[in-house]
């Protein structure tokens, strides 16, 4: 995982040019001057600006951009009236609830809302929820939490947050948070379990698979961990690494391999892909698949979305990434994109070489995922790579059309003479999924194509 801090040059990781130690002894420690993240050098690097970008916009754009600042205020403020401190508010019983996904963390919504509150210039908000981080956010908790729902929320959202403002809590809550996460990838092949005990310390080795600081989910096939799971810790603990100077991320992922994120990919290399797919469930103790399902949806999804970003953060360095996300997506390709009777394009669900033939709403961020590939694919690929995410997209807009809410479902199928629609009464549901307006939001940066922002209105309304 030996990377540089985005915007500086000073390698993060001491173990290169060096020899391992033997087991059971303490390594030495490299003396040299403490790391220190160049957040400046780093800010200057940025090609756009952050904030105040949209000079020359029309008033129709204008008019509804203030209209979605309207709506996140509207939330923020009924959260903090209502809910602040706790994890999210029950609209209907103007209630706080915590849940327990989390592990006694709490201010899930704090966390979430902290980079949309300052890109919109909400400032009085954003300090409301600093001050709440600096003085409330609480990490000395007991519980069991889902190692990737604390990872890609609150890790995920105090970088983004560290990233855009400099400030210093945000990082350290980050790193401080990020180090109780680290037991879970105290397993026989460093392939972390789905859920840990944050406040639970073991003093055994850092090997024994029943350390008792984490265990796989009960509805797991036979302890499994979950591809877009351990699949979707990759960009954060990279940074992790990195801001952290080399003490804990960086220098256990050097001297514990197991530890590693980097040891993750090494296990996915190693075991044979039927297909040149990915299933979605692991063992932690074997390194082999337990079940032959691939989705590109649920329980996979952000596996394949990590990859194209893990080589897009690395200055297009990473090539094990790509390779292993070009290589995925022309599996994909090959056995799993269909296209309906009426001329739809969508991606089936893979069981043992049969296929379901059906999209999940998870499925559709894949639009924009495809489309972020396509830009930076080979000759060859490029235009058919654009092509696919467009009308992977287009399929996904249908979902919606077709409702009667012009909310998309669930889940919809491709099945007797039905398209796009839920054709079951247990899909029929709208949680607030973001994945089509994120397609929305990729394909018109790509393409700058009027619809995908009229579409992304329509989601609105």
């Amino acid at each position: 995982a030996a990377r540089t801090a985005p915007g500086s040059r000073q390698q993060v990781r001491g173990g290169e040019g060096r020899d391992e130690p033997a087991t059971g002894t303490t390594p030495a420690r490299e003396t040299r001057a403490p790391f220190r993240f160049d957040y400046e050098r780093f800010r200057r690097s940025l090609r756009h600006p952050v904030r105040g970008g949209q000079r020359g916009e029309d008033p129709e754009t204008r008019a509804r951009r203030m209209k979605i600042k309207e709506m996140m205020k509207f939330a923020w403020d009924n959260y903090k009236q209502y809910a602040l401190g706790k994890n999210e508010l029950r609209p209907l019983t103007k209630n706080g609830h915590i849940g327990n996904m989390f592990g006694g963390l709490r201010g899930a919504t704090v966390i979430d809302a902290l980079d949309t509150l300052y890109i919109m210039e909400l400032e009085e908000e954003f300090q409301e929820a600093k001050k709440w981080v600096e003085k409330s956010f609480d990490l000395n908790v007991n519980g069991e939490a889902s190692l990737f729902e604390v990872n890609i929320r609150y890790i995920g959202g105090l970088l983004a947050t560290y990233y855009l403002t400099g400030e210093e809590v945000f990082k350290n809550k980050a790193l401080e948070l990020g180090e109780k996460l680290l037991p879970a990838f105290n397993t026989p092949t460093g392939i972390p379990r789905g859920v840990i005990n944050l406040g639970r310390q073991d003093t055994r080795s850092l090997f024994s698979p029943c350390s008792g600081m984490s265990w796989s989910w009960g509805w797991a096939s036979a302890g499994s961990s979950i591809l877009a799971e351990f699949g979707t810790l990759h960009l954060e603990f990279l940074h992790l690494s990195e801001l952290s100077g080399n003490p804990v991320f960086a220098e256990k992922a050097s001297n514990f391999p197991a530890w590693s994120v980097m040891n993750i990919r090494r296990v996915l290399n190693r075991v044979e892909k039927p297909q040149g797919l990915y299933p979605n469930f692991l063992s932690p103790v074997t390194g082999n698949w337990v079940q032959h399902h691939v989705s590109i949806g649920g329980l996979g999804d952000s596996f394949y979305e990590y990859l194209i970003k893990s080589w897009l953060m690395s200055d297009k360095k990473d090539s094990e990434a790509k390779k292993m996300y070009d290589d995925a997506l022309e599996a994909i390709e090959k056995h799993l994109v269909k296209k309906s009777a009426g001329g739809l394009t969508y991606i089936a669900e893979w069981r043992g070489g049969i296929l379901e033939h059906k999209m999940g709403h998870l499925a559709c961020f894949s639009g924009g995922m495809i489309a972020l590939g396509a830009e930076h694919a080979a000759e060859g690929r490029r235009q058919r790579h654009m092509n696919l995410a467009e009308e992977i997209t287009n399929t996904c807009h249908e979902s919606y059309a077709r409702s009667d809410t012009k909310l998309g479902p669930e889940a919809f199928r491709f099945d007797a003479g039905s398209e796009a629609m839920a054709t079951r009464l247990s899909e029929r549901y709208y949680i607030l999924r973001p994945e089509v307006v994120e397609s929305y939001m990729y394909l018109w940066r790509l393409t700058h194509n009027p619809k995908y922002r009229q579409w992304g209105w329509e989601v609105v309304k």
